[in-house]
C-alpha cells in the first residue's frame, strides 16, 4: 500500500543482533562474555555502578574517554559475587544484581527488592554498517530526564534526542540537536531510578519510545557500544555517582553569582562607561559587564578595537574601581590574514596549529572575521598555546572569558569561494597525544593517534573551554576566574559554566527556560543560565519583568540582547519595571550566602542548584511532569508566571508544611493552591525547617565586608551546614569554614542550635540575626562559638 503520510520508508540495513554466550571469564572486576566472535564485558566499579562494553570483533580498541575522570582500575575495589547457572550469569553487589542471560546475551538489572531496571529488550545489542545500538525496556510509569541541553518540557518520554553539537540559532520546542551534546539521562519511577551515560563522542542518539513504544534505544556511529548504568534509587544518588565519574565543577568566584549585563554589542568605551554609571546611579546591583565581538579589531580574537576601545586597560581598571568585573568574548575562528601582521594567525600558521583537511590543505570557513581558520584543540600543544593567548587579556584585568561559536559554528557565512556550502570536514584529522583524554585500552594509558572530526566534533567546544580555563588559572594567579561556553560535552562542568545560547524574547522561551536549565542540572552541569529578556527580538516590559523574576533563580543571572533589538537594560521599560527588576536583583544579592552554599554543594556532591521538584520528591508522581515550578536548593520553591496578563496560577505543594515567602501563610501538602501573582510578585514558598542565610543588599559582591548576616529560619526540624570562605581565592580547599545549624520544633517551642565554626577561615566582625519567621528574632556578635537559642 502506498504511504501518503509521515516518513517515507527507509532503506537502512536490518540490525544484526548479538549471539548466545559461549564462555564466561573474569579478571578482577571485569566479567567477559564471549558470544561467537564478539565480546561483551561488564565492569563492576561501585555498588551502584557498572560499565558495559561490546566489541563486534571481540577485541576492544584503545579508547579515549574524554569525559570520564576515573579509569576502571581507579575505582575503590567493590565486593561482588558471580553465580553461574545453565541459563544465566548473575553478578551481585551490595545494591544491585545484574543478570546476563546466556541466550542472546541479554542484560537485566534488579534492585534489592527484585525490581527490574535497564533491562535489555528483545533486540538487546545489535549492529549494522557503521552503527551499534542497544535496546532496553521502558517500565510502566517510567519517566526520562537529563539529556543535556534540550528544549521542550521536562520529561522526554516518547522523544528522540540526538547528540551532535550544532549552532541552534532560532531554536524552538521541537529542536533536536543543540549547542551541547551530553549523552546522559536518568529514568525515574516511584522507589526506583537509574542513570545511563553513553560513553561515545561520535554522533549518537537516544530514542525514548518514539519508534517503538515501551522500548528505548541508544545508537552510536562509533563502532563499539560503551555505556555506564548508575543505580539511584533517587536522582541525588544518581548525580553523585555520575559526577564522580565525569567530574564536578570548581567553586566559582562569588562575584560570578551576582548580576551580569551583556549586549551584542556595547560598541565603545563611552557606551560601557555610561552603562556602568547607570547601574550605580540607579542603585541596581551588578557585578559583571560582558563585552561581545565588537570590542575586537575587525573580529580578530585577542585584539581590541583601536578606535572604539583605544585604552582598554584603563577602561577595565576604572570599571574594577567601581566594582565591575569585565568578561570578554572569544571565538575559535582566527581571521585568515597572511601578511596582515596578526600575531595569532601568524603563530598558528608557523606552528601548524590549525585544522587541516584530510589532503593536508588548511581548512577554512566563514565566521565573523570572514575567512577564518580553526585551532585543533584536541592537541595538547595547541591547547597550551591557546591558553597562553589569554595572558594579553588577563594582564589588563579581564576576569572571565565567554567562549562562543564553538560547536564549531561556521555557517554565518554559508558559502565558500566557489559558492559551495561549507561544513567542518568530518574526515579532517584532529588530535594526537592526550589533550584531556584518558586512555582506556587493555595496556592502560598509551599514546593516542589522531582522530578524525567525526569522532571529536562533539568535543570541540569542551576542549576550547578547557584550554581557556587552564589559561585563566595560569595567568590570574590565586584569583578564581569565570568561564562561560556555548558548546560542550559530558564533563563540561569541570571547565566552564554554560548558557542556553541564542534564545528569543518570547513568552514560550521564558517558560521553556526552566525545564532546559533543570535538565542541564540533572545532567551534571549546575552553573547554567538563559539570557534574561531573550537574546533575539524585543521584550515587552511585562515579559522583561517576569523574566527578571525567574532570572533571579538562575545559577547564572545574565541579561543579554542582540544588536538588532531594542535595549534590554532594567531601566528601559519605565519606572514600574525598573523597580521590579531592582527588587528581584536585590533579593538575589540578599540570598547570595544561600546560593553560594548551593554552589559548594554542587562542587562536593554534584547536586544541581536549580532543581525540578522531582529531585526532592522522587516518589511523588505529581512532580514527574511538573516543569513550571522549580526549587532553588532544597528550601525555596518558585512558581513563576510565564504568560502575559496572568495574575493567578495553580501551584502544587508536595507533602510537608510550606510557607508563603511574602505573607508567611502556611499550607499542609500535598495540596494544590491558587496563588495571587500581580506583576510585582512571583509566587515563592519555603519548606518547613528551612534555614536560609541572607546578607544586606550590596551594589556588588565585594562592595564592603559583611558586617551582618541574617539566618531566616522557619519552624520545623532540619539541619543545615553553612560553608564560608573569602569568595575569590583558589585556596578554598584549606581556607574555609563550616558551621552546623539545626532547628527543632516541639509543641510551642523552637530551638536553634548553632555549632562551633570549624575551619581555617574567619569572617570579618559581624552581627548575626537569627529570625524565626513569624515569631521573632535574636541577635549576637559572631564569635564562632557554639550557642543555643530558644523561641
Amino acid at each position: 500500500m502506498p504511504q501518503y503520510f509521515g516518513k517515507l520508508p527507509t532503506t537502512n540495513q536490518p540490525w544484526t543482533t548479538i549471539g548466545n554466550v559461549k564462555s564466561v571469564t573474569w579478571d578482577n572486576n571485569i566479567i567477559n562474555f564471549d558470544c561467537d566472535n564478539s565480546r561483551l564485558t561488564i565492569s563492576v566499579l561501585a555498588p551502584n555502578l557498572i560499565r558495559v562494553r561490546f566489541a563486534l570483533t571481540g577485541q576492544f580498541m584503545p579508547r579515549r574517554s574524554w569525559a570520564v575522570t576515573l579509569d576502571d582500575a581507579e575505582w575503590v575495589t567493590t565486593p561482588f559475587t558471580v553465580q553461574e547457572t545453565e541459563a544465566t550469569v548473575e553478578i551481585e553487589t551490595a545494591q544491585i544484581r545484574v543478570c546476563v542471560q546466556r541466550e542472546k546475551c541479554r542484560i537485566a538489572c534488579f534492585d534489592k527488592n527484585n525490581r527490574p531496571f535497564a533491562q535489555d529488550a528483545e533486540m538487546g545489542i545489535g549492529w549494522r554498517m557503521g552503527a551499534t545500538a542497544g535496546w532496553k525496556e521502558i517500565v510502566a510509569d517510567e519517566h526520562f530526564y537529563g539529556f543535556g541541553e534540550r528544549t521542550g518540557f521536562l520529561d522526554k518520554l516518547s522523544e528522540v534526542k540526538t547528540n551532535w553539537t550544532t549552532d541552534a540559532l532560532d531554536y524552538d520546542a521541537l529542536t533536536d540537536e543543540m549547542y551541547q551534546a551530553i549523552p546522559f539521562f536518568m529514568a525515574l519511577r516511584p522507589e526506583l531510578g537509574y542513570g545511563i551515560f553513553f560513553n561515545t563522542t561520535f554522533w549518537s542518539q537516544f530514542d525514548i519510545g518514539a519508534e517503538q513504544p515501551g522500548i528505548w534505544k541508544m545508537e552510536t556511529r562509533g563502532g563499539e557500544l560503551d555505556y555506564y548504568i548508575i543505580y539511584g534509587p533517587e536522582p541525588a544518588q544518581i548525580l553523585e555517582t555520575y559526577t564522580q565519574l565525569t567530574g564536578r565543577m570548581p567553586l566559582p568566584p562569588k562575584w560570578a553569582l551576582g548580576y551580569h549585563q551583556c549586549r551584542w554589542s556595547y560598541q565603545s568605551e563611552t557606551v560601557v562607561r555610561e552603562l556602568a554609571q547607570q547601574f550605580r546611579q540607579r542603585r541596581i546591583p551588578c557585578d559583571v559587564i560582558h563585552l561581545d565581538i565588537d570590542y575586537m579589531q575587525g573580529y580578530r580574537v585577542f585584539t581590541w578595537s583601536k578606535q572604539r576601545f583605544s585604552n582598554s586597560a584603563k577602561l577595565i581598571s576604572d570599571l574594577a574601581k567601581d566594582g565591575f568585573k569585565t568578561v570578554t568574548i572569544i571565538d575559535p575562528g582566527v581571521k585568515y590574514e597572511p601578511e596582515g601582521n596578526y600575531d595569532v594567525f601568524d603563530q598558528g600558521i608557523e606552528n601548524d596549529y590549525f585544522v587541516r583537511k584530510a589532503d593536508g590543505t588548511l581548512f577554512h570557513g566563514y565566521v565573523w572575521p570572514e575567512k577564518a581558520v580553526f585551532p585543533d584543540f584536541l592537541r595538547p600543544d595547541v591547547c597550551n598555546w591557546w591558553a597562553d593567548l589569554h595572558k594579553s587579556l588577563t594582564d589588563i584585568g579581564v576576569a572571565g572569558i565567554w567562549n562562543d561559536m564553538n560547536e564549531p559554528a561556521i555557517n554565518d557565512r554559508p558559502f565558500g569561494d566557489e559558492g559551495e556550502k561549507i561544513w567542518f570536514p568530518l574526515d579532517a584529522p584532529q588530535g594526537g597525544g592526550e589533550a584531556g583524554s584518558r586512555e582506556q585500552g587493555a595496556e592502560g594509558n598509551v599514546p593516542v593517534s589522531s582522530s578524525t572530526h567525526t569522532e571529536v566534533h562533539n568535543l570541540y567546544g569542551l576542549m576550547m573551554a578547557k584550554a581557556c580555563y587552564e589559561g585563566l588559572e595560569r595567568h590570574r594567579g590565586s584569583e578564581r576566574s569565570f568561564v562561560l561556553t556555548r558548546s560542550g560535552y559530558a564533563g563540561v562542568q569541570r571547565w566552564s559554566s554554560v548558557w542556553m545560547g541564542d534564545n528569543q524574547s518570547l513568552w514560550e522561551h521564558l517558560e521553556m527556560s526552566l525545564p532546559m536549565l533543570c535538565n542541564m542540572g540533572l545532567s551534571g552541569v549546575a552553573f547554567v543560565g538563559c539570557d534574561i529578556g531573550g537574546f533575539a527580538g524585543n521584550a515587552t516590559g511585562e515579559l522583561f519583568a517576569r523574566w527578571m523574576q525567574v532570572g533571579m533563580l538562575y545559577p547564572l543571572m545574565r541579561g543579554h540582547s542582540a544588536m538588532s533589538t531594542a535595549r534590554h537594560e532594567p531601566w528601559v521599560f519605565g519606572d514600574r519595571v525598573e523597580n521590579i527588576c531592582r527588587e528581584y536583583i536585590n533579593l538575589r544579592y540578599q540570598l547570595l550566602p544561600y546560593i553560594y552554599n548551593l554552589f559548594w554543594e554542587a562542587v562536593t556532591t554534584g547536586a544541581p542548584i536549580l532543581r525540578p521538584l522531582l529531585y526532592h520528591f522522587p516518589n511523588d508522581p505529581k512532580t514527574y511532569s511538573l516543569y513550571d515550578q522549580v526549587l532553588l536548593g532544597a528550601s525555596l520553591m518558585a512558581a513563576p508566571i510565564y504568560r502575559p496578563g496572568v495574575e493567578h496560577r495553580a501551584v502544587y505543594l508536595p507533602a510537608g508544611t510550606w510557607y508563603d515567602w511574602w505573607s508567611g501563610e502556611s499550607y499542609e501538602g500535598p495540596i494544590h493552591i491558587l496563588a495571587h501573582a500581580p506583576l510585582e510578585r512571583m509566587p515563592l514558598y519555603v519548606r518547613s525547617g528551612a534555614i536560609v542565610p541572607m546578607q544586606p543588599v550590596r551594589q556588588y559582591v565585594d562592595q564592603a565586608p559583611l558586617d551582618e548576616m541574617k539566618l531566616r529560619i522557619w519552624p520545623g526540624n532540619k539541619e543545615y551546614q553553612l560553608f564560608e570562605d573569602d569568595g575569590h581565592t583558589n585556596d578554598q580547599d584549606k581556607h574555609f569554614s563550616l558551621t552546623n545549624i539545626s532547628v527543632f520544633t516541639e509543641a510551642n517551642q523552637t530551638i536553634v542550635e548553632i555549632g562551633a565554626r570549624v575551619g581555617e577561615w574567619t569572617p570579618s566582625p559581624r552581627e548575626v540575626i537569627v529570625e524565626l519567621v513569624g515569631v521573632g528574632e535574636q541577635r549576637f556578635q559572631d564569635d564562632g562559638k557554639q550557642r543555643s537559642l530558644q523561641f
